[in-house]
């Protein structure tokens, strides 16, 4: 399977599903990640934990990817993830809308260069120049 195929993938998943997410991750990734409250770095254990709390709080969880680019086996992806919250499960929502540089390594997730941006769910649609 390509780096392109495992990364579109991974973000077919609903990540709120227990299901094996972990197992798409190399046992030495980390995702390095700016988002609005800073840069963190998150290692596999780290990646563990937040798959925990999404199971706990979301009822689905999923990624729309409108760009999937692969150079030298190095892909970068720009999705939106919508939430349904377990709350709420008939409402979905923007919650963000990322970018990652994702590198493999034996064809798991090894390194995520990761932006992200909150979404405002009322201009979800809209791109202006």
């Amino acid at each position: 399977m390509s780096a392109k195929n495992i990364v579109k993938a991974f973000y077919d998943l609903d990540l709120s599903k227990k299901t094996d997410v972990i197992s798409y991750f190399h046992k030495d990734c980390e995702i390095l990640w700016n988002s609005s409250k800073g840069q963190s770095i998150h290692s596999v254990n780290e990646i563990k934990v937040l798959l925990e709390e999404l199971y706990k709080n979301y009822h689905s969880y999923t990624s729309r990817i409108t760009h999937l680019l692969e150079d030298n086996g190095v892909v970068t992806a720009r999705y939106t993830v919508y939430v349904t919250t377990i709350e709420n499960p008939e409402k979905e929502d923007a919650l963000a809308h990322f970018t990652t540089i994702w590198e493999l390594k034996d064809n798991k997730l090894y390194r995520g260069y990761q932006i992200s941006q909150l979404a405002e769910n009322d201009n979800i649609n809209m791109i202006s120049f």
